[in-house]
């Protein structure tokens, strides 16, 4: 059974930094498409970034330069460092994941940034 679960989520004032854990159970981080997306109240998720197959990582324009994804293979886990916030980057994130054809959320977690 696959599982994710975002930690480090909190309140932050503009220019101030956080960082998303995501552990991961059921699946392999190291090889699976796996990433963060962000939900804006009344909007639809969208990616902020994402390791894809083959290991190439895709970021969002609106995050290049001051979000880094990893991961750690022993943990399990990936991380989403985030530098540099801003007003905009207020939303709730979600890991995600795709393993063996199915896709994958964890339950989210509030970034709240205060300018």
């Amino acid at each position: 059974q696959v599982r994710l679960r975002e930690s480090g989520g909190g309140s932050v004032q503009a220019g101030g930094s956080l960082r998303l854990s995501c552990a991961a159970s059921g699946l392999v981080v190291s090889i699976a498409p796996i990433g963060w997306y962000r939900q804006f109240p009344g909007k639809q998720r969208e990616l902020v970034a994402r390791f894809e197959t083959g290991g190439a990582i895709t970021y969002a324009d609106s995050v290049k330069g001051r979000f880094t994804i990893s991961r750690d293979w022993p943990k399990n886990a990936v991380y989403l460092q985030m530098d540099n916030l801003m007003s905009e980057d207020d939303a709730v994130y979600y890991c995600t994941a795709t393993w063996r054809g199915d896709t994958f959320w964890g339950q989210g977690t509030q970034v709240t940034v205060s300018s």
